[in-house]
């Protein structure tokens, strides 16, 4: 134990992974603490509609997100269309809804219920590629997309019912950007950018420092994880945590150890500003559909995995629909496979809790405003715990995410209690930490 004792001490005074320093960033406020939520519109009710969503706001709002991310509603294409349905992101017209979801009205109803209700609404937005029969196919130039010698329009990876948009060309820059003015003036408060890694960064930063400066507290995110994207005075406010949601899963499944998750909060912390957010999931639409739940990825440790994802340096976390009722089964992409039973359960208490955490402490915040993060050393190498820590903020969090039982030792100086069952803890706090458990403590004084 005075070995620990004495490592810990000298572990919280170099405050080790800190992230870069940097000026405070231009994010929204409402953003530094917030969780959000990605709506799978086709598969959240039985109708499959605007209307199914907004019927379940006040679920979500008991829930306790804060932002409603919104997969593809636009208009999609016909041509090559995949399964019965086809893609949401094969879109044959940014500027109309997908008459599947309802109508234009339906769509405004379902956004002015959000924001009544103290949500920001988040749009998806497919920048990379358009469906074969997009109007802009037949209203703008050849050279508006990519095409071969013969002069066809060409796709990307297996993404057959789609077209390459071409970023040589500077008119696709400016079309895209008065798409999506479109719906900022209707009031949507961002974008998720889809696949903003395969456009030009120049691309991104011409665009960028425009809609910030036009639109303050509008959030964006890509779906990128690119150093160059992710400072949010002139791009991004936020970028994907890809490597660590694989990590996680791979240190779940026995293959990596908390060493490469050790060695990957302090590259992360060294190549990112301390302004950027980095959204963190264990699962997402992507995930769900082709590689499986988080249950068939990281088994019995995938709550534990969640706790990270709401508590290491820098998160911005996700919840994926179903993920708070435990959903084990993967939903279909291209037909119509909806959820039809949301009773909350122990995983719905799971993630409210959580995101209570988030929202209560500090410490926690994505960004710059985040608490200091110093890794607390154990003798059980199955756990791994660290503490984040702001100003009278402290919260402690240990998790286990091998297969095998484990036992955490904290030397606790004042008064702490369990975040969840609010049990007091103080002195030498032992817990048994069973394979894939997680125990989170607060500072009360």
């Amino acid at each position: 134990m005075k070995k620990i004792l004495t490592l810990i001490a000298a572990v919280a005074a170099i405050a080790a992974c800190q992230p870069k320093q940097h000026q405070a960033a231009h994010h929204p406020e409402w953003t530094y603490n917030s969780v959000l939520y990605e709506v799978n519109i086709r598969q959240f009710s039985p109708e499959s509609s605007f209307a199914g969503v907004q019927a379940q706001l006040p679920r979500l709002k008991e829930l306790g997100v804060d932002c409603l991310w919104l997969m593809p509603m636009y208009q999609i294409g016909v041509e090559g269309r995949k399964g019965t349905l086809g893609s949401y992101y094969a879109i044959s017209d940014y500027c109309k809804v997908n008459p599947e979801f309802g109508t234009m009205e339906d769509f405004d109803r379902l956004l002015a219920a959000a924001h009544d209700q103290g949500f920001k609404v988040i749009l998806d937005w497919v920048a990379n590629q358009t469906a074969p029969d997009h109007i802009w196919m037949s209203t703008k130039p050849a050279e508006f997309y990519e095409r071969d010698s013969a002069g066809n329009a060409i796709w990307e990876y297996d993404w057959t019912d789609t077209r390459s948009l071409n970023y040589a060309c500077k008119d696709v820059w400016k079309a895209q950007e008065e798409c999506m003015r479109f719906w900022l003036d209707k009031g949507v408060d961002g974008f998720r950018c889809d696949a903003a890694g395969e456009m030009p960064a120049e691309f991104w930063h011409d665009v960028m420092p425009r809609l910030n400066a036009d639109y303050p507290e509008a959030y964006f995110l890509a779906e990128a994880e690119r150093t160059n994207l992710a400072d949010p005075d002139s791009c991004f406010d936020a970028t994907y945590a890809w490597e660590l949601h694989h990590l996680l899963g791979d240190i779940a499944a026995g293959q990596k150890s908390y060493d490469e998750l050790r060695a990957y909060l302090k590259r992360d912390a060294e190549n990112y500003p301390a302004s950027a957010f980095r959204l963190s999931f264990t699962s997402n639409h992507d995930e769900n559909s082709w590689n499986g739940t988080e249950f068939e990825r990281m088994g019995d440790a995938a709550n534990a995995c969640a706790v990270l994802c709401f508590t290491l340096p820098g998160s911005q976390p996700l919840i994926y629909t179903g993920q708070e009722i435990g959903l084990s089964r993967r939903l279909a992409f291209f037909e119509k496979d909806p959820i039809t039973d949301w009773s909350g359960n122990p995983y719905t208490d799971f993630f409210r809790g959580l995101i209570d955490l988030k929202h209560s402490n500090p410490a926690l915040d994505a960004g710059e405003r985040g608490g200091v993060y110093a890794e607390i050393p154990q003798a059980d190498a199955n756990v791994f715990a660290f503490s984040r820590t702001r100003g009278r903020n402290s919260v402690i969090v240990a998790v286990n995410l091998t297969s095998e039982d484990a036992t955490l030792t904290l030397p606790l100086k004042g008064r702490w209690a369990n975040a969840f069952t609010a049990e007091p803890a103080s002195g030498t706090y032992t817990q048994p930490l069973p394979a894939g458990g997680w125990v989170i403590l607060r500072k009360t004084n």
